[in-house]
């Protein structure tokens, strides 16, 4: 069942989501990328999420339903407005209100779940602690304490058979470096995205905590930003 060198990528459309498939790739691993819909109101990333698998040839592309909604508490699935405009040392301060509770961990389980069902021991995910905004999910530490548990509660990794590693690339790298990374491997940003609010057409606000980042990363690495904006 593991004889292939298989890896499942949590897939969200967004940048550093396709960088990370992208590096995986490049490493030999058969694709399978996982994305949810989750009542988040950015929802438009899931087009783009398919978009990515088709160009990138993954094996399957999942997306999987779980509805954060109903518990709220982030504006990303509440009635809460969404922060405009902060410079990006404020977005550092405390953790924002677009933090949606347990989110990668619900994600990186699902993502172990499929893992151990393919035969894959390789689950890839784009958190960042670098040039993110502060969501502790994000965190080395947590990826370390979540890789721990995988080895604990799966069948296969209990019966000897081997062990689930998480990957994350970018956990040390810059906007800037992520981007420059990407498009070293081929990525097409244009078909990625990354707005916290978009336009009913799906154009990017431009002024989201997400959309500065992914501005001043381009800027920073002298690449041309593909990037749609309202203005």
């Amino acid at each position: 069942m593991f004889d292939i060198k298989k890896a499942v990528v949590l897939s969200s459309g967004g940048l550093d989501s396709t960088t990370v498939l992208a590096m995986a790739k490049s490493q030999g691993y058969e694709l399978y990328s996982l994305s949810f819909s989750y009542g988040q109101r950015h929802d438009v990333e899931l087009q783009a999420a398919q978009k990515v698998a088709a160009a990138m040839g993954v094996k399957r592309h999942l997306v999987s339903r779980v509805d954060l909604k109903p518990i709220g508490g982030s504006a990303l699935t509440d009635d809460i407005a969404i922060p405009k405009n902060r410079g990006e040392s404020h977005m550092t301060e405390a953790i924002p209100v677009t933090y949606v509770p347990a989110r990668n961990t619900i994600f990186l389980s699902y993502a172990l779940a499929w893992a151990e069902v393919l035969g894959a021991w390789d689950i890839f995910i784009g958190v960042n602690a670098i040039d993110y905004s502060g969501y502790p999910d994000c965190r080395p530490e947590f990826i370390q304490a979540f890789e721990t548990m995988a080895n604990l509660a799966t069948q296969t990794a209990v019966e000897g058979k081997g062990r689930f590693h998480i990957h994350t690339p970018l956990i040390d790298m810059t906007k800037a470096q992520i981007i420059q990374a990407g498009t070293a491997l081929g990525v097409d940003y244009g078909m990625t995205h990354s707005c916290y609010d978009p336009s009913p057409l799906g154009l990017a606000c431009g002024s989201c905590d997400s959309c500065i980042l992914r501005r001043s990363g381009f800027a920073t690495a002298g690449v041309p930003d593909p990037t749609r904006y309202i203005s």
